[in-house]
Protein backbone atom coordinates (compact mmCIF):
# COMPACT_ATOMS: atom_id res chain seq x y z
CA UNK A 1 0.00 0.00 0.00
CA UNK A 2 1.30 3.46 -0.77
CA UNK A 3 0.00 5.74 2.29
CA UNK A 4 2.08 9.16 1.20
CA UNK A 5 -1.37 10.45 -0.51
CA UNK A 6 -3.11 10.13 2.65
CA UNK A 7 -0.51 12.18 4.64
CA UNK A 8 0.63 14.63 2.05
CA UNK A 9 -2.41 15.27 -0.46
CA UNK A 10 -2.12 18.15 -2.02
CA UNK A 11 -6.11 18.00 -3.24
CA UNK A 12 -8.88 16.50 -0.88
CA UNK A 13 -12.64 15.67 -1.39
CA UNK A 14 -14.77 15.74 1.62
CA UNK A 15 -17.76 13.41 0.74
CA UNK A 16 -20.88 13.90 2.64
CA UNK A 17 -20.75 17.57 2.63
CA UNK A 18 -24.30 19.23 3.38
CA UNK A 19 -25.86 22.78 2.12
CA UNK A 20 -28.41 23.07 5.39
CA UNK A 21 -26.33 21.53 7.90
CA UNK A 22 -23.22 23.46 8.91
CA UNK A 23 -22.46 21.30 11.87
CA UNK A 24 -22.28 18.26 9.66
CA UNK A 25 -19.25 16.68 10.58
CA UNK A 26 -17.93 16.93 6.75
CA UNK A 27 -18.74 20.75 6.77
CA UNK A 28 -16.65 20.92 9.84
CA UNK A 29 -13.97 19.07 7.79
CA UNK A 30 -14.68 20.92 4.70
CA UNK A 31 -14.40 24.85 6.31
CA UNK A 32 -11.78 24.16 8.34
CA UNK A 33 -9.46 22.98 5.20
CA UNK A 34 -10.39 25.49 2.99
CA UNK A 35 -10.06 28.58 5.73
CA UNK A 36 -7.09 27.49 7.30
CA UNK A 37 -4.65 25.32 5.11
CA UNK A 38 -3.54 26.06 1.91
CA UNK A 39 -3.92 22.72 0.35
CA UNK A 40 -6.72 22.07 -2.08
CA UNK A 41 -10.40 20.95 -0.66
CA UNK A 42 -13.62 20.21 -2.76
CA UNK A 43 -16.99 19.29 -1.60
CA UNK A 44 -18.66 16.63 -2.44
CA UNK A 45 -22.47 15.78 -2.14
CA UNK A 46 -24.94 14.10 -4.96
CA UNK A 47 -27.03 16.63 -4.90
CA UNK A 48 -24.73 19.12 -5.97
CA UNK A 49 -25.08 22.53 -5.59
CA UNK A 50 -23.06 25.36 -3.90
CA UNK A 51 -21.87 26.07 -0.58
CA UNK A 52 -19.84 29.39 0.66
CA UNK A 53 -20.52 30.21 -3.67
CA UNK A 54 -18.44 27.06 -4.21
CA UNK A 55 -19.14 24.48 -6.50
CA UNK A 56 -20.40 21.54 -4.52
CA UNK A 57 -19.58 18.34 -7.00
CA UNK A 58 -22.31 15.28 -7.33
CA UNK A 59 -19.54 12.68 -7.42
CA UNK A 60 -15.86 12.63 -6.84
CA UNK A 61 -15.17 11.75 -10.63
CA UNK A 62 -16.47 15.26 -11.54
CA UNK A 63 -13.56 17.16 -9.89
CA UNK A 64 -11.21 18.67 -12.60
CA UNK A 65 -7.98 17.56 -10.34
CA UNK A 66 -6.33 14.63 -9.34
CA UNK A 67 -7.63 14.02 -5.62
CA UNK A 68 -4.88 12.53 -3.24
CA UNK A 69 -7.19 11.82 -0.60
CA UNK A 70 -11.03 11.69 0.27
CA UNK A 71 -12.53 12.14 3.66
CA UNK A 72 -15.70 10.23 3.55
CA UNK A 73 -18.45 11.42 6.07
CA UNK A 74 -21.76 9.99 4.65
CA UNK A 75 -24.36 7.64 6.49
CA UNK A 76 -22.71 3.86 6.75
CA UNK A 77 -24.87 2.13 3.98
CA UNK A 78 -23.33 4.85 1.78
CA UNK A 79 -19.95 4.35 2.11
CA UNK A 80 -19.71 1.50 0.02
CA UNK A 81 -20.54 3.06 -3.04
CA UNK A 82 -18.98 6.55 -2.52
CA UNK A 83 -15.36 4.16 -1.75
CA UNK A 84 -15.75 2.64 -5.06
CA UNK A 85 -16.11 6.04 -7.01
CA UNK A 86 -13.18 6.86 -5.15
CA UNK A 87 -11.60 3.97 -6.90
CA UNK A 88 -12.67 4.80 -10.25
CA UNK A 89 -11.74 8.37 -10.23
CA UNK A 90 -8.22 7.33 -9.20
CA UNK A 91 -8.35 8.69 -5.74
CA UNK A 92 -5.14 8.21 -3.79
CA UNK A 93 -6.33 7.06 -0.27
CA UNK A 94 -9.36 7.83 1.88
CA UNK A 95 -10.60 8.53 5.63
CA UNK A 96 -14.00 6.52 6.34
CA UNK A 97 -15.11 9.35 9.29
CA UNK A 98 -18.59 7.57 9.08
CA UNK A 99 -19.35 4.67 12.20
CA UNK A 100 -22.47 1.90 12.07
CA UNK A 101 -19.44 -0.74 10.78
CA UNK A 102 -18.16 -3.16 13.29
CA UNK A 103 -18.27 -2.03 16.12
CA UNK A 104 -21.91 -2.41 16.23
CA UNK A 105 -21.57 -5.91 14.31
CA UNK A 106 -22.05 -4.68 11.00
CA UNK A 107 -19.14 -6.49 10.26
CA UNK A 108 -20.33 -7.64 6.71
CA UNK A 109 -20.57 -3.98 6.00
CA UNK A 110 -17.41 -3.06 6.99
CA UNK A 111 -16.00 -6.32 4.97
CA UNK A 112 -17.20 -4.84 1.67
CA UNK A 113 -15.22 -1.76 2.26
CA UNK A 114 -12.02 -4.17 2.65
CA UNK A 115 -12.90 -6.12 -0.28
CA UNK A 116 -13.20 -2.49 -2.41
CA UNK A 117 -9.84 -2.08 -1.06
CA UNK A 118 -8.19 -5.02 -2.10
CA UNK A 119 -9.84 -5.15 -5.69
CA UNK A 120 -8.99 -2.03 -6.42
CA UNK A 121 -5.54 -1.11 -4.11
CA UNK A 122 -7.67 1.85 -2.27
CA UNK A 123 -5.80 2.04 1.19
CA UNK A 124 -8.21 3.93 3.78
CA UNK A 125 -7.92 5.14 7.51
CA UNK A 126 -10.80 3.94 9.42
CA UNK A 127 -14.10 3.61 9.43
CA UNK A 128 -15.28 4.63 12.57
CA UNK A 129 -12.20 6.75 13.20
CA UNK A 130 -11.73 10.55 13.31
CA UNK A 131 -9.06 11.21 11.02
CA UNK A 132 -5.87 12.65 10.02
CA UNK A 133 -4.02 15.46 11.48
CA UNK A 134 -0.65 16.81 10.38
CA UNK A 135 0.60 20.19 11.92
CA UNK A 136 1.02 23.26 8.94
CA UNK A 137 -0.39 21.18 6.39
CA UNK A 138 -4.10 19.64 7.15
CA UNK A 139 -6.13 18.21 9.35
CA UNK A 140 -9.60 16.47 8.70
CA UNK A 141 -10.77 15.51 12.49
CA UNK A 142 -14.34 16.65 12.64
CA UNK A 143 -13.76 18.71 15.38
CA UNK A 144 -14.38 22.44 15.04
CA UNK A 145 -11.18 24.15 14.52
CA UNK A 146 -11.40 26.91 17.24
CA UNK A 147 -11.53 23.97 20.26
CA UNK A 148 -8.81 22.00 18.94
CA UNK A 149 -5.26 22.05 20.98
CA UNK A 150 -2.60 21.24 18.24
CA UNK A 151 0.54 20.62 19.10
CA UNK A 152 3.27 22.70 17.25
CA UNK A 153 4.98 20.35 14.06
CA UNK A 154 8.13 17.94 15.78
CA UNK A 155 9.12 14.61 15.65
CA UNK A 156 6.60 12.22 17.46
CA UNK A 157 4.10 10.43 15.58
CA UNK A 158 0.90 9.15 17.71
CA UNK A 159 -1.48 6.63 15.89
CA UNK A 160 -4.64 5.87 18.19
CA UNK A 161 -7.81 3.65 17.65
CA UNK A 162 -9.37 5.90 20.31
CA UNK A 163 -9.95 9.62 18.55
CA UNK A 164 -11.24 10.70 21.77
CA UNK A 165 -7.85 9.49 23.80
CA UNK A 166 -5.70 10.93 20.42
CA UNK A 167 -7.65 14.58 21.01
CA UNK A 168 -6.85 14.51 25.23
CA UNK A 169 -3.17 13.40 24.34
CA UNK A 170 -2.74 16.43 21.52
CA UNK A 171 -3.56 18.71 24.21
CA UNK A 172 -1.36 16.87 26.86
CA UNK A 173 1.64 16.91 23.90
CA UNK A 174 0.53 20.87 23.67
CA UNK A 175 0.73 21.58 27.50
CA UNK A 176 4.01 19.85 27.69
CA UNK A 177 5.75 21.35 24.25
CA UNK A 178 5.89 18.61 22.71
CA UNK A 179 5.62 18.77 18.68
CA UNK A 180 4.23 16.53 16.35
CA UNK A 181 5.10 14.92 13.20
CA UNK A 182 1.45 13.77 12.41
CA UNK A 183 -1.51 12.25 14.40
CA UNK A 184 -4.00 9.33 12.89
CA UNK A 185 -7.01 7.99 14.50
CA UNK A 186 -7.58 4.61 12.90
CA UNK A 187 -11.10 3.51 14.80
CA UNK A 188 -12.07 -0.07 13.23
CA UNK A 189 -8.55 -0.35 11.28
CA UNK A 190 -10.52 -2.15 8.68
CA UNK A 191 -7.01 -2.05 6.43
CA UNK A 192 -4.97 0.47 7.44
CA UNK A 193 -3.29 -1.06 10.91
CA UNK A 194 -0.43 -0.42 13.19
CA UNK A 195 1.73 -2.51 11.10
CA UNK A 196 1.42 -0.45 8.05
CA UNK A 197 1.75 2.77 9.91
CA UNK A 198 4.76 1.38 11.56
CA UNK A 199 6.36 0.59 8.39
CA UNK A 200 5.62 3.94 6.75
CA UNK A 201 6.78 5.80 9.59
CA UNK A 202 9.67 3.99 10.24
CA UNK A 203 10.85 5.79 6.93
CA UNK A 204 9.51 9.04 7.71
CA UNK A 205 12.31 11.44 8.02
CA UNK A 206 9.99 13.95 9.80
CA UNK A 207 9.14 11.40 12.49
CA UNK A 208 11.70 10.34 15.21
CA UNK A 209 9.56 8.83 17.57
CA UNK A 210 6.40 6.72 17.21
CA UNK A 211 3.52 6.44 20.25
CA UNK A 212 1.00 3.93 19.71
CA UNK A 213 -2.49 3.53 21.59
CA UNK A 214 -3.46 0.10 20.78
CA UNK A 215 -7.06 -1.35 21.50
CA UNK A 216 -6.09 -4.95 20.49
CA UNK A 217 -5.02 -7.02 17.64
CA UNK A 218 -5.95 -10.08 15.68
CA UNK A 219 -4.40 -13.05 16.14
CA UNK A 220 -0.95 -13.10 16.02
CA UNK A 221 -0.74 -9.77 14.92
CA UNK A 222 0.54 -7.97 18.31
CA UNK A 223 3.67 -10.46 17.97
CA UNK A 224 4.39 -9.13 14.37
CA UNK A 225 3.62 -5.62 14.61
CA UNK A 226 6.20 -5.97 18.73
CA UNK A 227 8.92 -7.22 16.29
CA UNK A 228 8.65 -4.83 13.34
CA UNK A 229 8.97 -2.32 15.65
CA UNK A 230 11.78 -3.84 17.54
CA UNK A 231 13.30 -3.30 13.92
CA UNK A 232 12.36 -0.18 13.20
CA UNK A 233 14.93 1.40 14.22
CA UNK A 234 13.50 4.50 15.96
CA UNK A 235 11.77 4.50 19.51
CA UNK A 236 8.24 3.08 19.84
CA UNK A 237 5.78 4.22 22.68
CA UNK A 238 3.26 1.80 23.09
CA UNK A 239 -0.03 2.55 25.53
CA UNK A 240 -2.05 -0.47 25.88
CA UNK A 241 -5.91 -0.45 27.06
CA UNK A 242 -7.96 -2.82 27.52
CA UNK A 243 -5.73 -4.21 30.63
CA UNK A 244 -8.57 -5.65 32.59
CA UNK A 245 -11.34 -8.40 32.20
CA UNK A 246 -14.27 -5.43 32.09
CA UNK A 247 -11.40 -3.41 29.91
CA UNK A 248 -11.28 -6.09 27.24
CA UNK A 249 -15.20 -6.06 26.87
CA UNK A 250 -15.25 -2.72 26.63
CA UNK A 251 -12.40 -2.37 23.89
CA UNK A 252 -14.55 -4.93 21.72
CA UNK A 253 -17.46 -2.57 21.76
CA UNK A 254 -15.26 0.19 21.05
CA UNK A 255 -13.58 -0.70 17.96
CA UNK A 256 -14.58 -4.58 17.62
CA UNK A 257 -10.87 -5.48 18.65
CA UNK A 258 -9.36 -8.41 20.62
CA UNK A 259 -7.85 -7.14 23.49
CA UNK A 260 -6.44 -10.29 23.97
CA UNK A 261 -3.70 -11.31 27.42
CA UNK A 262 -2.54 -8.00 28.49
CA UNK A 263 0.41 -9.33 30.65
CA UNK A 264 2.20 -11.66 27.95
CA UNK A 265 2.10 -8.58 25.47
CA UNK A 266 3.76 -6.37 28.06
CA UNK A 267 6.02 -9.15 28.53
CA UNK A 268 6.44 -9.01 24.60
CA UNK A 269 6.89 -5.74 24.53
CA UNK A 270 9.88 -5.72 26.79
CA UNK A 271 11.81 -8.77 25.69
CA UNK A 272 12.01 -6.76 22.51
CA UNK A 273 12.85 -3.22 24.31
CA UNK A 274 9.63 -1.51 23.22
CA UNK A 275 8.77 1.16 25.77
CA UNK A 276 5.42 0.70 27.33
CA UNK A 277 3.79 3.33 28.88
CA UNK A 278 1.58 2.82 31.62
CA UNK A 279 -0.73 5.48 31.10
CA UNK A 280 -1.00 8.54 29.46
CA UNK A 281 0.91 10.45 31.90
CA UNK A 282 4.09 8.22 30.93
CA UNK A 283 3.37 8.53 27.02
CA UNK A 284 3.73 12.20 26.94
CA UNK A 285 6.77 11.90 29.24
CA UNK A 286 7.91 9.10 27.31
CA UNK A 287 7.82 11.01 24.13
CA UNK A 288 9.34 13.94 25.17
CA UNK A 289 12.44 12.12 26.19
CA UNK A 290 13.18 9.61 23.44
CA UNK A 291 12.89 12.70 20.90
CA UNK A 292 15.51 14.50 22.06
CA UNK A 293 17.76 11.19 23.25
CA UNK A 294 17.24 8.35 21.22
CA UNK A 295 19.48 6.31 23.06
CA UNK A 296 20.01 3.66 26.18
CA UNK A 297 21.45 4.43 29.04
CA UNK A 298 21.66 1.75 32.49
CA UNK A 299 19.62 4.47 35.00
CA UNK A 300 22.48 5.93 36.96
CA UNK A 301 20.60 9.41 37.62
CA UNK A 302 22.68 12.56 39.62
CA UNK A 303 20.67 14.78 40.76
CA UNK A 304 21.04 18.80 41.12
CA UNK A 305 18.58 21.09 43.09
CA UNK A 306 18.32 24.31 45.30
CA UNK A 307 15.87 22.33 48.00
CA UNK A 308 16.37 19.30 50.10
CA UNK A 309 12.83 18.27 49.82
CA UNK A 310 12.67 18.22 45.72
CA UNK A 311 16.08 16.45 46.01
CA UNK A 312 14.63 14.09 48.35
CA UNK A 313 11.35 14.05 46.38
CA UNK A 314 13.37 13.06 43.00
CA UNK A 315 15.49 10.34 44.31
CA UNK A 316 12.43 8.14 46.15
CA UNK A 317 11.01 8.66 42.67
CA UNK A 318 13.69 7.20 40.92
CA UNK A 319 13.78 4.39 43.44
CA UNK A 320 10.00 3.81 42.72
CA UNK A 321 11.02 3.81 38.71
CA UNK A 322 13.73 1.15 38.95
CA UNK A 323 16.66 3.85 38.93
CA UNK A 324 19.91 4.41 41.08
CA UNK A 325 21.26 7.79 42.45
CA UNK A 326 24.78 7.27 43.06
CA UNK A 327 27.01 8.60 45.60
CA UNK A 328 29.42 10.75 43.51
CA UNK A 329 33.39 10.17 44.06
CA UNK A 330 35.14 12.02 46.22
CA UNK A 331 37.47 13.45 43.64
CA UNK A 332 34.15 14.79 41.40
CA UNK A 333 32.42 15.87 44.84
CA UNK A 334 36.40 18.11 45.53
CA UNK A 335 36.15 19.23 41.96
CA UNK A 336 32.71 20.75 42.43
CA UNK A 337 33.09 21.96 45.70
CA UNK A 338 36.00 23.96 44.97
CA UNK A 339 35.09 25.89 41.80
CA UNK A 340 31.52 27.03 43.16
CA UNK A 341 30.78 30.65 43.97
CA UNK A 342 32.27 31.52 48.02
CA UNK A 343 28.18 31.95 49.24
CA UNK A 344 27.40 28.27 48.24
CA UNK A 345 31.27 26.50 48.74
CA UNK A 346 30.36 25.68 52.58
CA UNK A 347 27.20 24.87 52.91
CA UNK A 348 26.30 23.07 49.55
CA UNK A 349 25.99 19.08 49.69
CA UNK A 350 27.87 17.24 47.26
CA UNK A 351 26.24 13.70 47.82
CA UNK A 352 24.00 12.89 44.80
CA UNK A 353 21.40 14.83 45.14
CA UNK A 354 23.83 17.50 45.21
CA UNK A 355 22.09 20.74 46.64
CA UNK A 356 23.42 24.08 46.04
CA UNK A 357 20.92 25.51 48.45
CA UNK A 358 18.77 28.52 47.62
CA UNK A 359 21.99 31.24 47.38
CA UNK A 360 22.94 29.24 44.53
CA UNK A 361 23.73 31.21 41.18
CA UNK A 362 23.75 30.44 37.18
CA UNK A 363 27.93 29.00 37.75
CA UNK A 364 27.03 27.11 40.24
CA UNK A 365 24.74 25.35 37.99
CA UNK A 366 27.02 25.15 35.00
CA UNK A 367 29.95 23.85 37.42
CA UNK A 368 27.81 21.00 39.26
CA UNK A 369 26.30 19.99 35.77
CA UNK A 370 29.46 19.90 33.75
CA UNK A 371 31.42 17.77 37.00
CA UNK A 372 28.43 15.57 36.75
CA UNK A 373 28.52 14.92 33.48
CA UNK A 374 32.22 13.67 33.48
CA UNK A 375 31.09 11.19 36.39
CA UNK A 376 31.76 7.54 34.37
CA UNK A 377 28.93 6.63 36.93
CA UNK A 378 26.11 8.81 35.92
CA UNK A 379 24.66 8.29 32.94
CA UNK A 380 21.67 11.25 32.94
CA UNK A 381 21.69 14.50 35.06
CA UNK A 382 18.23 15.52 36.21
CA UNK A 383 18.46 19.36 37.04
CA UNK A 384 15.61 20.52 39.68
CA UNK A 385 15.01 24.04 38.89
CA UNK A 386 13.27 26.52 41.29
CA UNK A 387 12.92 29.96 38.98
CA UNK A 388 12.09 31.89 42.05
CA UNK A 389 15.79 31.61 43.77
CA UNK A 390 17.42 34.90 43.41
CA UNK A 391 20.06 33.53 41.73
CA UNK A 392 19.02 32.06 38.18
CA UNK A 393 18.29 34.17 35.55
CA UNK A 394 16.20 33.46 32.63
CA UNK A 395 19.77 32.66 30.12
CA UNK A 396 20.53 29.40 32.53
CA UNK A 397 18.42 27.01 30.70
CA UNK A 398 20.10 27.99 27.49
CA UNK A 399 23.43 27.99 29.58
CA UNK A 400 23.47 24.66 30.78
CA UNK A 401 22.66 22.87 27.28
CA UNK A 402 25.40 24.24 25.61
CA UNK A 403 27.37 22.22 28.89
CA UNK A 404 25.12 19.17 27.52
CA UNK A 405 26.12 19.84 24.22
CA UNK A 406 30.07 19.85 24.53
CA UNK A 407 29.88 16.77 27.55
CA UNK A 408 27.17 14.74 25.78
CA UNK A 409 25.43 13.24 28.79
CA UNK A 410 21.65 12.97 28.71
CA UNK A 411 20.17 16.07 30.86
CA UNK A 412 16.86 16.29 31.97
CA UNK A 413 15.40 19.60 33.82
CA UNK A 414 12.32 19.97 36.10
CA UNK A 415 10.61 23.48 36.12
CA UNK A 416 7.23 24.72 36.99
CA UNK A 417 5.55 25.37 33.58
CA UNK A 418 4.31 29.03 33.90
CA UNK A 419 3.93 31.68 31.42
CA UNK A 420 6.73 33.87 33.64
CA UNK A 421 9.28 31.17 33.44
CA UNK A 422 8.87 30.60 29.62
CA UNK A 423 12.54 32.12 28.31
CA UNK A 424 13.99 29.74 30.89
CA UNK A 425 11.94 26.35 29.70
CA UNK A 426 12.92 27.62 25.83
CA UNK A 427 16.05 27.91 26.65
CA UNK A 428 16.30 24.31 27.12
CA UNK A 429 13.85 22.83 24.72
CA UNK A 430 15.40 25.04 21.79
CA UNK A 431 18.60 23.39 22.28
CA UNK A 432 16.84 19.75 22.80
CA UNK A 433 16.58 19.25 26.10
CA UNK A 434 13.30 17.83 27.61
CA UNK A 435 11.81 19.92 30.30
CA UNK A 436 8.41 18.59 32.69
CA UNK A 437 6.32 20.25 34.69
CA UNK A 438 6.72 18.08 37.76
CA UNK A 439 9.47 16.05 38.99
CA UNK A 440 7.43 13.05 38.28
CA UNK A 441 7.33 13.65 34.71
CA UNK A 442 11.27 14.46 34.97
CA UNK A 443 12.23 11.12 36.64
CA UNK A 444 9.93 9.10 33.39
CA UNK A 445 11.85 11.19 31.55
CA UNK A 446 14.95 9.32 32.44
CA UNK A 447 13.55 6.12 33.04
CA UNK A 448 11.99 6.05 29.08
CA UNK A 449 16.00 5.91 28.26
CA UNK A 450 16.29 3.02 30.45
CA UNK A 451 13.53 1.39 29.36
CA UNK A 452 14.50 1.62 25.65
CA UNK A 453 16.18 -1.13 25.00
CA UNK A 454 16.12 -5.04 25.18
CA UNK A 455 15.65 -6.90 28.78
Amino acid sequence: MDLKPLFSPKAIAVIGVSRSNDRHPANVIYSKLRLRYSVKVYPVNPKGGEIHRETIYPDVADIPDKIDLAVIAARAEFVPAILLSCAKANVGGATIISGGFAEIGRTDLQQRLVDIAGETDLPFIGPNCLGIYVPRQFDTFFLPGQRLIRPDEGSVAIVSQSGGVLVDQMVKFAGQNVGLSLAVSIGNKAVVRELDLLNYLSQDIATHVIAFYVEGFEKNEGRTFVQAASRCGKPVIVLKAGKSLQGSRAVSSHTASLAGDYTVFSQVLAQHGIVEARDEFELVSFCESLSCYQRCIAGRVGIITVSGGHGVIAVDTCATHGLTVPRLSADIERNIREQLSASVQPIASLGNPVDLTGSAVDEDFIVAVSGISASPDIDCVLILLLPYSPGISSDLGARLSHVYQKEGKPMVAYVPHEEKYRMLIEGFELNRVPVSSSIEGAVLMVEAMRRCQPC
